[in-house]
């Protein structure tokens, strides 16, 4: 046997295959393919008959349209996209009949004008809108754009293109701009009768609202002022508009606080312009608008407005009538409310919340008018999205467990009789069984604010285990006790479920300035470009680690993107001592070069952002970190990546990366997501096994 080995070499070859044999069971119960191999559901949308329900599916990359109509509910596939080609399919939208589904494929253009093309695609990419016959599947190209929505009559489809309002049939035709006017045109919205078209036309620093009449050619601006009206909505009758409107005012963000943007709602006469303020917030920091705290408005039964505030420190849904007095708080007590939406006789409101239950979501019911509020799911489940269907005696929603990924399910609107929709995509060796379910824990911060996280435990491990403390992004986001309703975080869920699966203790964090917790918490003092004051949470959670009996508290290691980024290289520059490794995915790495909506580029906010990077901290960074990045990043500047390596090379920092050239932020091609994890699981293995 020309071949073989001597015997003492077989030996330890077989002693090294029998530990492989051992560690391999716990490490590999389940690849990472299998675990990222369900499809996320998204942009759920009912007809106006609420006979049909349609959604979007991305499974694996393949994005695709999908639709359920009663009384049955069997789901089924509508278009046939069949490539992982990073065109995103959103804006799902039915026409008043309910024979067509309009949607966007592809993503919007960057500061340089250019499509996302994650493939590199030689012939480019485009964003257009795209209409599917709801029987057949047929599909048809409309033109370049987003956002569409039809007219009344169902005849053409209207959307967005540069900033203004097209027009094309819905079946052949030309296209054409439906007007011409100064600045972006926002929140267009048809009045009941179709003979009115209601908009906000944004001009910078101020905003009016308009109504464009077809039949004349004619453009009104209602109450025109220096002040930014947006969110125009018609009465039922088309007879008034309702809208918000943002008050020009002199206040700044400073390093303390927020910028307070005080806000009213008017009624106006749609014919006349002739109107008046119906309700005025206070000028408090707690009473501003802020994107997350204060919803749209919206008509209800009875002439009333409903609308959201955090004046008492938390999301919550009010109602007023429209012809002014005290506002009505429908949804009071110590939580959030989320994904708001009406019966069809407009009585009451459906919302998934974490009331009862602050690291879950749930669904419930209130009468705009008030009264109690119903709860309709509960249990160790996470529902959200709700759509009513079937002139309000059924619901459809998204639901997951820590086991089950997010699935669209419908139920009758009491939420009995609850059954899943698409039982037939998820693929056969999908790891349910196998998942672990994640432990509720709370810790304190050094300042003694609670902060809480989500633990995932190795299955059968013994002795001291590695561990790995993942940050999540936004930060405007809140992880949860289970399966995540965002595509981003169902993607990182995924790999902290694998990285427990191969050892790995995994403490998922929600630091201050996520949701969930209230507007103090989300808009805490300090955080951030304002001083990292969310930086002690991660401290807090390695200390937590740490404590643990099993954890070997010389190999804790990090991970996060985005904001999540920024924390990872926060832990390993400022604390290398307590982060052995990390993995860190388009991170901020100098707030003082941060481009967009927060103004941290001169002055004494700039200093201050920039001592509150990780830039300033190199010096002392000695762990070594995996650096992931996509080059056409439109959330985070590549740059960002690109200055802090050469901040690395000049301290003789290990380091090793991950570029994705025409990659966006949240990564599009399904591959890419492989891609990076499999890194990043192989670098926590390299330094954190050994």
């Amino acid at each position: 046997m020309p071949n073989a080995r001597p015997l003492v070499c077989r030996l330890a070859l077989a002693a090294v295959c029998l530990l492989a044999a051992a560690t391999g069971a716990l490490a590999q119960g389940f690849s990472l393919e299998q675990v990222l191999s369900s499809p996320f559901p998204s942009e759920p949308v009912a007809s106006k008959q609420g006979d049909k329900l349609a959604w979007a599916f991305d499974d694996r990359g393949r994005r695709n349209v999908w639709i359920a109509e009663a009384p049955q509910w069997r789901a089924r596939q509508l278009t046939r996209y069949a490539q992982d080609d990073g065109q995103e399919l959103t804006d799902l939208i039915f026409s008043a009949d309910g024979r067509y589904v309009a949607y966007t494929r592809g993503g919007g253009k960057n500061q340089s004008g250019e499509v996302p093309n994650p493939t590199s695609d030689p012939a480019g990419a485009r964003q257009e809108v795209w209409v599917a016959d709801a029987r057949t599947g047929a599909v048809a190209r409309i033109g370049e754009g987003d956002s569409p929505f039809f007219t009344t009559t169902n005849d053409a489809v209207l959307f967005s293109r540069e900033d203004h309002l097209w027009s094309a049939p819905v079946v052949g035709g030309k296209e054409r701009k439906l007007f011409e006017m100064r600045g972006n045109v926002n929140g267009a919205a048809w009045s009941p009768d179709g003979s009115a078209l209601a908009f906000s036309s944004g001009r910078g620093d101020h905003a009016f609202i308009a109504v464009y009449e077809p039949r004349s050619n004619r453009i009104r601006t209602i109450q025109a002022s220096v002040d930014r009206d947006i969110s125009p909505r018609w009465s039922a009758d088309g007879r008034r508009l309702a809208f918000v409107r943002l008050f020009n005012v002199s206040d700044t963000l400073t390093a303390e606080r927020e910028r307070v943007q005080p806000w009213s709602i008017w009624i106006v006469n749609a014919a006349t312009g002739e109107g008046r303020e119906v309700w005025k917030s206070g000028s408090t920091w707690m009473e501003s608008f802020s994107g997350f705290g204060a919803a749209a408005i919206e008509w209800a039964a009875n002439d009333r407005l409903v609308f959201a505030s955090e004046k008492d420190g938390w999301r919550h849904l009010y109602s007023i009538s429209a012809s002014g007095g005290e506002a009505t708080l429908l949804t009071p007590g110590d939580y959030e409310v989320e994904n708001v939406t009406a019966t069809p006789d407009k009585t009451a409101l459906v919302f998934s919340s974490n009331k009862g239950d602050v690291d879950r979501r749930h669904l419930f019911r209130i009468p705009v008018e008030g009264g109690e509020v119903r709860q309709i799911t509960s249990g160790d489940g996470i529902e959200m999205y709700p759509v009513v269907l079937a002139g309000g005696r059924q619901l459809a929603y998204f639901h997951s467990t820590a086991r089950d990924p997010l699935m669209p399910f419908v139920a009758s609107i009491d939420g009995t009789g609850a059954r899943q929709l698409a039982p037939q995509v998820l693929p056969k060796d999908f790891p349910s069984a196998q998942l672990v379910e994640p432990e509720q824990v709370i810790f304190k911060a050094a300042d003694g604010l609670e902060i809480h996280g989500q633990l995932f435990k190795p299955r059968g491990a013994s002795g001291k285990v590695p561990a790995v403390i993942f940050t999540h992004g936004g930060p405007v986001r809140q992880m949860l006790l289970g399966w995540h309703y965002l595509y981003y975080y169902h993607n990182t869920y995924a790999f902290n479920q694998y990285l427990a699966s191969r050892g790995y203790e995994v403490l998922s964090v929600n630091y201050r300035s996520g949701i969930g917790y209230g507007r103090a918490f989300r808009e805490a003092k300090g955080r951030g470009p304002r001083g990292a004051s969310e930086y002690q949470d991660i401290v807090a959670a390695g200390k937590y680690l740490r404590s643990r009996a099993e954890v070997d508290d010389k190999k804790i290691g990090l991970w996060g993107g985005s904001y999540g980024g920024y924390l990872t290289a926060m832990g390993l520059a400022r604390n290398s001592d307590m982060f052995a490794a990390g993995v860190d995915l388009h991170g901020v790495h100098d707030w003082s070069q941060r481009v967009g909506g927060a103004p941290w580029a001169t002055g004494d906010l700039a200093r201050l952002g920039r001592e509150s990077s990780p830039i300033v901290s190199v010096d002392k960074w000695k762990s070594p970190v995996l650096l992931i990045h996509g080059d056409d990043d439109r959330n985070v500047a590549f740059s960002q990546t690109v200055m802090l390596v050469r901040r690395l090379r000049d301290q003789n920092v290990e380091f090793e990366q991950l570029v994705f050239p025409d990659e966006v932020h949240d990564f599009l091609r399904h591959e890419h997501w492989l891609r990076a994890y499999h890194a990043a699981s192989d670098f926590f293995d390299k330094h954190l096994k050994r």
